[in-house]
């Protein structure tokens, strides 16, 4: 296993700023979600704002607000908001649109990129992008290589903006889908959510946008257990048509203890207390906590920004672009969809991907997935390389896009090629190659 490893982890000032945020969000939480509707305005206020902030902890994001937050005025940070917005280019690349049919009948929407030279066929573009990028080793026969993304929890296809403009740039040929419940995917006709169901839609998916030919599959986060549970369920699959894969802050099991930079005893009284009865009032009264959320979307802008970036130096347009992305997931979805994490265990489902070309990635001040969960994967894959990113937080694909983009066109010449990553130093700034 390469490992890639930088710097700390979370600083005690962090955590110590998360616990009082938590015990206040859990008193308010506490008592919005025990007192009975109808019980007047006091209820509607208390169940908005614990709505509003234990919908940004469920989404994955602990609480801490940035200093910036209490000296600059509202309305400065609310026009700096829709100016970015207007002028962000961020989650604008469109594909040919598709749809897969999931088993219960959701529509999982989908859109695929395969970007070639003028008048060429799709299958010629698939094999002259393969000659560009890989030196030729692929025919025009030859169903072309296809690399499938899978998004995290509370966001889209759209996340993956930096490298989908790389690899169209390239003419690699891309599918990219929304998980069910997300993007312009169709709301879950099923509530019984779990990681075998989102594998599952997976499979529908390729089997609708990528029906032959070898694939990549790419996932973040909650992504990247779709494709874990893509594996357990068909081994096959993994055996005869993929031929390389990348888990980016994502986790093979044990979430259950994760503590998102909190004293265990601390969180330990979140989940007993507090979110029970959090994700029952999101859950039977969404449009009143969608209510709260936007009241207090100072706070919740903070929340995202502190628990999706490591480094203080990310642009602006980006931090706003991916707080767009988590703000579009209703509230419902988020209660419906994170008591799964808990409940996710793969580790066994990793042997599918042994012998094959894998990129592990994540930040080392990820506090939703931390870099443990990603070493336990390379730990799983000892052919794997493990990519340990400083200064950066969950969303390694927009913090540390050209690194984590670099890795992919390594994976993906690896993989075509037929050969392991190779070992030793890594190129990535802010890494340092170890044996």
């Amino acid at each position: 296993m390469n490992r890639d490893s930088t710097g700390a982890g979370t600083t005690a000032g962090t955590a110590a700023a998360a616990v009082g945020a938590f015990e206040a969000v859990g008193a308010v939480a506490a008592a919005g979600g025990m007192t009975p509707p109808g019980a007047g305005t006091g209820w509607r206020r208390g169940a908005g704002v614990a709505g509003a902030a234990l919908g940004v902890l469920a989404a994955g994001a602990a609480v801490g607000v940035a200093v910036e937050r209490l000296t600059v005025g509202r309305g400065m940070r609310r026009n700096a908001r829709l100016a970015l917005d207007s002028s962000g280019p961020y989650g604008t690349l469109r594909g040919t649109p598709g749809s897969a049919v999931a088993e219960d009948g959701t529509q999982l929407y989908y859109e695929v990129d395969e970007a070639g030279e003028a008048g060429e066929t799709r299958e010629e573009a698939g094999a002259s992008a393969s000659r560009r990028l890989f030196g030729g080793r692929r025919t025009p026969a030859a169903p072309p290589l296809t690399v499938v993304f899978s998004h995290g929890y509370c966001l889209s296809q759209d996340s993956w903006h930096f490298q989908r403009a790389a690899l169209r740039a390239a003419g690699v040929r891309a599918v990219f889908w929304d998980q069910r419940s997300h993007g312009r995917s169709e709301r879950s006709r099923t509530g019984a959510v779990s990681i075998d169901l989102f594998g599952r839609d997976l499979k529908a998916v390729i089997d609708a946008a990528a029906p032959e030919g070898p694939l990549v599959l790419v996932g973040h986060s909650m992504g990247g257990m779709t494709t874990m549970g893509l594996a357990a369920q068909y081994p096959g699959l993994i055996a005869e048509r993929v031929v390389g894969a990348a888990f980016l802050g994502t986790s093979s099991g044990g979430l259950a203890e994760n503590t998102y930079g909190l004293p265990a005893a601390g969180m330990a009284l979140v989940r007993r207390l507090v979110l029970p009865g959090a994700f029952k009032l999101m859950a039977a009264r969404p449009e009143l906590i969608e209510k709260g959320r936007r009241a207090t979307s100072d706070l919740f802008a903070g929340v995202l920004r502190w628990y999706s970036f490591g480094s203080k130096d990310v642009d602006p347009a980006v931090v706003r672009f991916a707080e767009r992305l988590i703000e579009a997931t209703p509230v419902d979805v988020v209660a419906a969809f994170y008591p799964v994490f808990a409940e996710h265990e793969k580790r066994e489902a990793l042997r599918a991907f042994d012998g094959l070309p894998v990129v592990v990635a994540a930040g080392d001040k990820d506090l939703l997935t931390p870099g443990e969960h990603s070493e336990a994967i390379a730990e799983a894959l000892p052919g794997a390389r493990l990519v340990l990113l400083e200064d950066t937080g969950h969303l390694v694909m927009l913090e540390r896009h050209e690194v984590i983009t670099a890795q992919l066109a390594e994976l993906l010449a690896a993989a075509v090629g037929g050969g392991a990553l190779g070992r030793g130093e890594c190129a990535a700034a802010g890494a340092r190659g170890r044996a």
